[in-house]
This record gives C-alpha cells, structure tokens and sequence, in this order.
C-alpha cells in the first residue's frame, strides 16, 4: 500500500514500522546494522523511531 501524498502533517516519521521493509532497510543503512538487529530494536522500543536512533547513536564502534 502506498502512501497518501495528500496527508502532509508527519504523523508516523516518529514511529518506525517494523512490517515496512523500506523503513528496516533504512535503518541498516544509515547505521550499518543487521536486518535482525534493526527488527529486534524496533520490537523493544515500540517503533519509537527517538529511542532507536539515540540507542544507536551512542553505541561505541
């Protein structure tokens, strides 16, 4: 199912669905991650997109 372009007010950029693969794939790329990683950080925070990337964020490398 596509998008509806005409809803403009941002509601789900705070939230990550862990059904949408497009949204997994995002992750994994812009933190070079597995896609189990992503999918498993996406059930413990609830699709709270803040609390994945800063969980992510301050991970050492």
């Amino acid at each position: 199912m596509t998008d509806d372009k005409s809803k403009r007010d941002n509601r789900d950029r705070s939230r990550v669905s862990g059904s949408e693969d497009y949204e997994i794939e995002h992750l994994m790329k812009k933190f070079d991650i597995s896609r189990n990683r992503a999918q498993d950080l996406v059930k413990k925070h609830n699709g709270n997109r803040k609390k994945i990337e800063d969980e992510l964020s301050s991970v050492d490398i």
